[in-house]
């Protein structure tokens, strides 16, 4: 208890310490940083899942060719669940003597369960609402322009005559993002009574249920533990997201770098601050161990004040970061427009502990050292002596940062990349000013009288010239990947889906009817058009071995054995494809090969050299695996798991698959090429374009809002950088002007020494951040021919030096402007 109340009084007494306060508000900030951040990334994980949960119009559904049973009814009924049916189908409808195939969907009265059903009115203003009541039905634009129909007019579907009571404009579909044919929603009622939904009909029935998280848990557990009827599957939020896995990865990502980055400049800002605190404390211990205070007491003294500035701090922290997490959810509210309303506590009081954890970690080593100080050094600090055994105590904050990469990452090797690139910045930090060191000795005789000065002082504290170029250039490095790396891995990321990115895929396709489909597809304002012959074909053995012999590991093999094929052929390797094992096989390879995406290599294990044998219609071909390719399936182009050689392939029985880019605005003319190519399939996918770039969008939003934090956190890091060695520069400054050097002199000595520090740490943490940004770029968010930005980044470093010599000089003012009498006092 006497030791509570000597830390208690020990922490009043030096509270007005500019290095204490810093230490409190490194830590606060810290936490602040990673309960935002973690309470931030969690509502937004919450929030995609809330939006696929829109996207397919509940929390949970069952998707069934037959009616449901009504057993899954009756158990969501039991657990409070709301519930709503429809059933999809392909219809023709006629109007004015005109037909076209409808993807339809049919729905009661309770639809949509989340999400919103916009609609549009005959005047063109748009409105949410809700299912067609009797008799109505809704058309997207195409429908309307194909069947030269307006709302308010009337169709035959499904020999029923419905009214069109409004313009079908966006709505949750069932979490299919890819649309057949044009769009019709009508009454279920309606669909039951024209027998669309009997026996032999293509319709596919949904169950949609939602309702509390837990209910929908249990119903779930329930569900999957119930045998479902043939041919049904669960629709859930999560199989939605699993069709934008690569943005949702990338999104996590970068929410992740940069919360860690933030709680890494508060690491540093505080392992700084402790070491100075540490310095200052040397000729108390001392006086306490001339007293006969032992060294466990010392020690326990120091840690004492040391938790009776954390607790506070973490609380502070811990309250800021709740309440600033509100704000975040209002934030991220507006970004996903439906958010659960529950504030997450586990977040922010995982971030207080994680930031004592963090003060604890990189401010014991210097304290703890402390204790071994010498009684002898109350007379002579030079004789304080250097304890190698407390050096091992230095790797507690190393492995305090690697646990922070690894929990705050959750990626081994998004973890790897940062700690392999910070510590390459600390080396190379550590060298450069190591360098700048033996430089200062060798040309400081013959240098500017102030430039001398300025030289001197840096090679005179060499130790604390190393570890302020180290942590700047660690703080540096980290702000320029906040600030200028991770914008631009926004923008690659945005640039792999332009404006004229395709949004429109056609089969079927034949040989014929190539020439004029392109010709009348750029007539009507079509561009990247790419296309690909598509063979429908089984694979029927491996190396000889019938298919149906073999036995694989990996259960998706059995599932894709027994599943139709879609293979294609061309001479070229396409643009988003790369081959990673053996060679590409070009035009007319000596005998027929195949190159296989790696989830096929994987699937089957195969390699390079490996023979497959398919059937194709009436025909057969035996292949080998000439290359493997890495595919990027994001690309939004005509990709393939396998791709034959056209000169063995060629003469397969096939037709063509086409992706092109059409501009929003021609319904009209999409209808014609539609009626003058009868047997395509025109899929559009502007629903899931749109759904990748509001992730994107969404993401840099949040980046951009959490900077704000890591741009306190540099500060300070700067702060506590700049003042670790201002004791030793006051009393030298004392000297220097009792021995007549003048302010101009000590202002431009403080000028250039700051300035070379800042030049040694902005040019390595310039070098690190482009470094770490290229191998983020490419091994963690993947986007192809990511260069950082160079030449922003050594502005930036040309920048930092000159805001590190600002500082300085502003540090040094005092100094210039006081008295040297007292300041000899005061040293």
């Amino acid at each position: 208890m006497k030791m509570l109340l000597l830390a208690l009084r020990t922490l009043r007494r030096e509270w007005h310490l500019p290095e204490l306060r810093t230490l409190a508000a490194s830590l606060v900030l810290a936490v602040v940083a990673l309960g935002v951040v973690a309470t931030l990334s969690t509502r937004i994980e919450r929030g995609m899942l809330a939006s696929a949960a829109e996207l397919i119009g509940g929390d949970i559904g069952v998707s069934s060719p037959q009616t449901v049973p009504e057993t899954f009814i009756t158990e969501a009924r039991q657990r409070g669940l709301k519930i709503t049916q429809t059933a999809s189908f392909p219809s023709v409808a006629f109007a004015h003597q005109q037909t076209q195939l409808l993807d339809v969907q049919a729905t009661d009265p309770h639809y949509p369960l989340r999400g919103t059903l916009e609609l549009g009115d005959a005047h063109g203003r748009s409105y949410n609402g809700h299912a067609p009541a009797a008799g109505e039905v809704y058309l997207d634009h195409r429908a309307l322009v194909a069947l030269n129909l307006k709302v308010g007019q009337a169709l035959q579907l499904g020999g029923r005559d419905l009214v069109i009571t409004a313009e079908l404009l966006r709505q949750p579909d069932g979490g299919e993002l890819f649309a057949l044919a044009p769009r019709a929603l009508m009454n279920l009622v309606d669909a039951e009574k024209a027998g669309l939904l009997g026996t032999g009909s293509r319709a596919r029935h949904r169950l949609l249920l939602a309702g509390e998280p837990a209910a929908v848990q249990g119903w779930r557990d329930w569900a999957q533990s119930t045998a479902l009827p043939q041919g049904a599957e669960l629709i859930t939020p999560e199989q939605t997201q699993e069709r934008m896995r690569t943005s949702f990865d990338r999104a996590g990502a970068f929410l992740r770098l940069t919360a860690l980055l933030s709680a890494l400049l508060a690491g540093i800002a505080i392992a700084l601050s402790a070491q100075r605190y540490a310095r200052r404390k040397v000729s108390e211990v001392a006086l306490l161990r001339a007293l006969g205070t032992s060294r466990r007491r010392v020690l326990g003294l120091l840690l004492g004040t040391l938790g009776a500035l954390a607790l506070p701090a973490a609380t502070l922290g811990l309250l800021l970061a709740l309440g600033l997490a509100q704000l975040a959810w209002l934030f991220a509210s507006q970004l996903f427009g439906s958010l659960p309303t529950v504030l997450p506590l586990a977040p922010s009081f995982g971030a207080a502990a994680m930031g004592i954890a963090v003060l604890v970690g990189f401010a014991l080593p210097p304290l703890a050292r402390l204790a071994e100080v010498s009684p002898v050094a109350v007379f002579r600090q030079s004789v304080t002596r250097r304890v190698r055994r407390f050096d091992l105590l230095y790797l507690i904050p190393v492995l305090v940062a690697l646990g922070l990469i690894w929990s705050q990452s959750s990626s081994l090797q998004l973890a790897g990349i940062l700690a392999a690139s910070l510590l390459g910045v600390a080396v190379i930090a550590a060298l450069l000013a190591a360098l700048l060191l033996w430089l200062a000795r060798s040309i400081a005789p013959g240098a500017h009288p102030a430039l001398r000065l300025g030289l001197a002082a840096l090679a005179r504290r060499r130790t604390l010239s190393l570890i302020q170029a180290t942590a700047l250039s660690l703080g540096l490095c980290a702000l320029l990947l906040l600030a200028i790396v991770a914008p631009a891995l926004l923008q690659g990321w945005r640039q792999e889906l332009p404006a004229n990115t395709p949004n429109w895929f056609a089969l079927n396709l034949q040989d014929d009817q190539r020439v004029g489909f392109e010709r009348d597809l750029a007539h009507i304002g079509g561009d990247q058009l790419n296309m690909l012959p598509l063979a429908v074909g089984k694979l029927t053995a491996i190396n000889g071995q019938p298919i149906d012999r073999l036995q694989f590991a990996d259960e998706r093999a059995k599932d894709w054995a027994d599943r139709q094929l879609r293979l294609s052929w061309t001479d070229a390797l396409p643009p988003s494809n790369q081959v990673i094992a053996g060679q590409w096989q070009g035009a007319h390879p000596a005998q027929a090969e195949v190159s296989i995406d790696t989830m096929w290599r994987d699937m089957f294990a195969l390699k390079v050299g490996d023979t497959l044998s398919f059937n194709v219609g009436e025909g057969s071909i035996d292949a080998k695996v000439g290359s493997v390719r890495k595919v990027d399936w994001s690309s939004f182009r005509v990709n393939f798991f396998l791709l034959l050689d056209p000169a063995h392939a060629g003469d397969l029985p096939h037709t063509w698959l086409a992706s092109f880019h059409l501009a929003r605005g021609h319904a009209t003319q999409l209808a014609q090429l539609s009626r003058d190519y009868s047997n395509l399939s025109l899929v559009d996918v502007d629903s899931l374009l749109d759904r990748v770039r509001e992730i994107v969008d969404r993401v840099g939003n949040a980046v951009r809002w959490i900077l704000g934090f890591s741009l306190l956190a540099g500060a300070l890091v700067l702060a506590a950088a700049l003042a670790a060695s201002a004791a030793e520069r006051r009393h030298e400054a004392a000297l220097l002007r009792t021995l007549g050097a003048r302010r101009n002199q000590l202002r431009v000595a403080a000028a250039c020494e700051f300035a070379l520090l800042g030049l040694v740490a902005g040019l390595t943490a310039a070098l690190g951040a482009a470094g770490a940004g290229l191998w983020l770029g490419h091994a963690v968010f993947h986007i192809n021919g990511f260069v950082p930005p160079l030449w922003p980044l050594v502005f930036a470093a040309l920048g930092a030096a000159f805001v590190v010599m600002l500082l300085g000089l502003a540090g040094t003012r005092k100094v210039t402007r006081t008295s040297p009498m007292r300041l000899l006092r005061e040293g």
